[in-house]
């Protein structure tokens, strides 16, 4: 990682204090003198702008990705099983005890911690990114909750601001707060001193984000959420934010391999493709963990593995894609496929571990055989255990992503590594840009849902269109693009596919369930203990 942005995740560790869930927080209790020292002040904000580092390094992953048609958990004879954790989300069988949707309670202590600078006495810049990091966090409270707490005390003599608002009084405000503060955030040194902070792209982005589900997030009952029939009012709005970052002529798809911009290497290749990110270092910024999770089980034995190393840890495994997820990375000759192993006729080869690109040798399992994947997975029986079977039959079902990829001088440090999490993308925006357009916005800057989808085709080296491209082609374009970077679960809300069949969310398989209401996840234990007051999402 570049020493600046180290010095000040140090620093920003040094202070990190046990969040606060209780939202019934008294301003006047709070620190609201902050110093005059700016490095002292960025010390103190890197607190709030890594307080979801652990949370999207793992658990924000397993609820979000888990859920969507991307991957399925498994268990190895009740290994792995952790009495459903993992497979409720698979099966849209949450429980509001589910370690995999606890984080409700990470994104309310940052939410306290934000205010804090907020409601002080610090200068407007270090209070407008306090701010555009709350607008986030809300955000992703109401994207996965529904109705949440609007905890800004501005507003106190309006609302309640323990209690939960619904969902469309939420998204207003999320987008008010970010036209208020975007011009006032950074635009310059995306790659330095403010890389993984908040800059006004990231506000941009966000409010992309927030406009293309705008019928999703306004619909009085998301069950009542119908995608072939919703208006979205906001859709101009959506190219118009997105025209502010094209335009800027700042970002760009990349000068790099798909497979180069995820990789343990990407801080310091400086991807232009990314608006906003996680920094993640394995000594330094410890929880991104995807590689652990997603590997195939016996890793460890594996030597070389296919990340083109022995590894000195072995995986969990307990993650692995779906076989219709599999089934969309098919397009010759693009990048995207290295992203899977086990395509095809399911052999695995060892990729280098410089390039993280595939080569032309196999990879062999512990016995010596040549590493072959399933992807039509095998269960031992059909039941919400999910499980294969402990044995080298059953860790080799299912293809598995290492489009984090792993090397070992990261993995043998508790098998944290040091990929950075793109959150908002460039390539996302031109995909969103088409999306609207497709969808009934007026075109702009000359571009056409065509020339903004042939921009990825062309980089990632697929395949042109010759014409625009319907919402279905945009659909499963994100699934190739985004995919294992936490955004599915959204996009099959907005698309209306949440409730598709993909394995094993099949009718016919047992505890498997298909309400509409489960597009919002229940509210945990922790946050319902913490707010006597609230109420259990409907049906859960």
């Amino acid at each position: 990682m570049k020493t600046n942005i180290k010095d000040i995740l140090i620093g920003g560790l040094a202070l990190t204090m046990v969040g606060c869930t209780d939202l019934n927080v008294d301003v006047d209790s709070l620190y609201t003198s902050y110093p005059a020292n700016e490095n002292a002040i960025e010390a103190q904000l890197a607190d709030i702008y890594f307080h979801m580092r652990d949370c999207f390094g793992r658990r924000f992953m397993e609820g979000t990705a888990l859920s969507s048609d991307e991957f399925t958990a498994i268990s190895y004879g009740g290994n792995w099983y952790d009495s459903g954790a993992y497979a409720h989300p698979s099966l849209h069988n949450f429980t509001y005890e589910d370690v995999s949707i606890d984080w409700m309670t990470v994104l309310a202590s940052g939410i306290v911690k934000a205010n804090e600078v907020i409601n002080s006495d610090a200068a407007y810049k270090y209070r407008a990114s306090a701010r555009a990091i709350r607008a986030f966090y809300t955000f992703i409270e109401m994207d996965a909750w529904g109705d949440v707490p609007i905890n800004d005390e501005t507003l106190a003599d309006q609302i309640d601001i323990e209690e939960r608002q619904p969902r469309a009084n939420v998204a207003e405000w999320i987008e008010s707060e970010l036209l208020e503060i975007k011009d006032s955030l950074p635009t310059t040194d995306l790659w330095g001193d403010n890389y993984g902070k908040p800059t006004k792209y990231m506000a941009l982005a966000l409010l992309a984000k927030l406009y293309i589900n705008w019928a999703v997030y306004t619909t009085d009952d998301v069950a009542d959420y119908e995608a072939s029939t919703a208006k979205n009012e906001k859709l101009q709005n959506c190219v118009s934010v997105c025209d502010e970052i094209i335009n800027s002529g700042v970002f760009n798809l990349g000068s790099m391999s798909y497979m180069m911009k995820f990789s343990p290497y990407n801080t310091d290749l400086q991807v232009e493709d990314f608006i906003y990110v996680m920094p993640y270092d394995t000594y330094n910024a410890t929880g991104m963990q995807y590689g652990r999770s997603h590997s195939y089980k016996d890793i460890k034995n594996l030597n070389p593995s296919y990340y083109g190393e022995k590894l000195s840890n072995s995986g969990g495994g307990y993650i692995t894609v779906t076989p219709e997820c599999a089934e969309r990375f098919c397009l010759e000759g693009d990048q995207r496929n290295n992203a899977i192993i086990g395509l095809g006729d399911g052999t695995v080869y060892v990729y280098d571990p410089e390039t993280c690109e595939p080569t032309t040798t196999p990879c062999y399992d512990r016995d010596g055989n040549v590493l072959v994947l399933n992807k039509d997975i095998q269960l031992v029986t059909e039941d919400n255990t999910l499980n294969v079977g402990d044995n080298l039959e059953g860790w080799r079902q299912g293809c598995r992503s290492i489009k984090w990829f792993v090397i070992n001088s990261d993995y043998q440090n508790s098998r944290n590594q040091s990929n950075d999490l793109p959150i908002f993308r460039y390539a996302d925006i031109l995909l969103m840009k088409a999306e609207a357009i497709v969808r009934g916005a007026t075109a702009t800057n000359g571009d056409t849902p065509m020339s903004l989808f042939n921009q990825i085709r062309s980089y990632a080296g697929a395949p042109l269109l010759t014409s625009n491209p319907t919402l279905d082609e945009i659909y499963d374009e994100r699934g190739r693009e985004f995919f294992d970077e936490n955004w599915r679960r959204n996009d099959m809300i907005r698309f209306g596919h949440y409730e598709d069949e993909f394995f094993p969310h099949y009718k016919d398989f047992p505890d498997a369930k298909f309400d509409k209401f489960r597009r919002i996840f229940p509210i945990h234990k922790n946050m319902l203990d913490s707010n006597p007051k609230w109420e259990q999402n409907y049906g859960y």
